[in-house]
């Protein structure tokens, strides 16, 4: 038996996910190598849990060992030092949508997304008020901050607070911290650079977990860009861009940037690709295709998964980010397995 494991787990590795996937349910798909996720996911659904409660559980791990410092507390600090959280989490069968942005002082943001679905008739709740709600369900407040958070905060401010997101202020952005004013019509205008900022600076983790039934749940968690204004909000928390589940279908799950790739709702257009039959490694590449003909050098990815099991990923190739590692735990893999897919 061990010999056979081995042989399919060979098999399954060297699969390259261009080709069609072997399709088996249950699967848990999570974007990057984040690979304890991936394990508590799944042992969520071998203890007998819902496939929310794979995603909440395994996003969730994410949030406790800050995966890449770009999920969960004392990471991505904004302008003005703090860290704050977006999250999400959808059930494909009623097609609920729980989901927390500019979330402070709470660390369990995809918990509290959870809640959102649970004990109110609302999608999305913001920034304070999302924290009250938190501490009303029995979340407690913690400092956000670290050491960690704070170091990369007063490094950002020596660096005269480079790289941000501000353009077409005095004074300028590119050379000086703020506070900016707009500046007056007929000067001239900032060109838009993209280049200035790592392909590192967020890593949403973002997953789809669909039952042995064909049930469909997704969802995301991050801490948002590092060094984004106060009150910016990107596509992790927002149905159809950071994550979309549809048991009638599949799900998606989208990272990277996050002002670029919330415009065109990959997540909800990749899932409409696999209604029509689509394959779903050709159903991320098409998302992909869609946003690079307005922003060629956006940095991001996608995972999708039919509710046959089948997966696969596609991202956009850029200097410094040529390949996507993505985790895949099924039937056919004897543990939560890294798997690569090269950019287009």
């Amino acid at each position: 038996r061990q010999g056979f494991m081995a042989a399919l787990f060979l098999l399954a590795v060297l699969t390259p996910v261009g080709a069609a996937s072997p399709a088996a349910l249950p699967v848990v798909i999570n974007t990057w190598a984040f690979r304890t996720a991936a394990e508590t996911a799944w042992r969520v659904l071998e203890s007998g849990g819902s496939e929310l409660d794979a995603v909440e559980r395994g996003c969730g791990q994410c949030e406790i060992d800050q995966c890449d410092g770009s999920v969960g507390y004392g990471g991505s600090p904004d302008e003005s030092g703090e860290t704050t959280l977006d999250a999400m989490i959808m059930d494909g069968n009623t097609m609920e949508v729980g989901a927390v942005a500019d979330l402070r002082r709470v660390k369990n943001a995809i918990g509290v997304a959870r809640k959102v679905i649970e004990y109110t008739k609302h999608t999305l709740l913001v920034g304070e008020s999302a924290s009250l709600f938190a501490v009303r369900m029995g979340f407690p407040y913690e400092d956000l901050t670290t050491q960690k958070s704070l170091s990369l905060y007063s490094e950002w401010l020596n660096q005269s607070c480079q790289p941000n997101y501000w353009k077409n202020v005095v004074p300028d952005s590119s050379k000086s911290c703020g506070p900016y004013k707009r500046r007056e019509e007929g000067t001239s205008r900032e060109k838009q650079t993209s280049s200035q900022r790592s392909v590192h600076n967020h890593d949403t983790i973002g997953m789809v977990v669909i039952g042995v039934s064909g049930t469909v749940a997704s969802g995301t968690s991050t801490n948002g860009a590092i060094h984004k204004l106060p009150g910016r909000v990107g596509d992790s928390p927002i149905a159809g861009a950071g994550s979309y589940a549809d048991s009638t279908a599949g799900g998606a799950a989208a990272t990277g940037d996050g002002d670029i790739m919330m415009r065109f709702l990959p997540s909800y257009q990749a899932v409409e690709y696999m209604r029509m039959g689509t394959d779903p490694t050709v159903a991320c590449q098409k998302v992909i295709s869609r946003i690079q003909k307005y922003a060629p050098k956006f940095f991001g990815a996608i995972i999708c998964a039919n509710t046959t099991g089948s997966y696969g990923a596609a991202c956009n190739k850029i200097p410094g980010f040529t390949q996507f590692h993505f985790m895949v735990s099924n039937p056919l893999l004897s543990r939560p397995t890294e798997q690569v897919v090269d950019c287009i």
